[in-house]
């Protein structure tokens, strides 16, 4: 779980980065990096949410 949440912000530091450059600087690869990113944290934030209850239960 650890890791996982390890990867989760450093993901999270990768859209907030590339995020900020599409907005302030109008960075279009950016922008693409950023949307990939976000889809990134979805699959690791429910992965984080099934591995947060397996581990509530014990």
């Amino acid at each position: 779980m650890e890791n996982l949440v390890k990867k989760i912000a450093e993901t999270m530091a990768v859209f907030s980065a590339n995020a900020e450059a599409q907005v302030v600087k109008g960075n279009k690869a950016a922008g693409a990096r950023a949307r990939k990113a976000a889809l990134e944290l979805m699959k690791d934030l429910k992965e984080f949410r099934k591995v947060s209850i397996e581990e509530a239960k014990k």
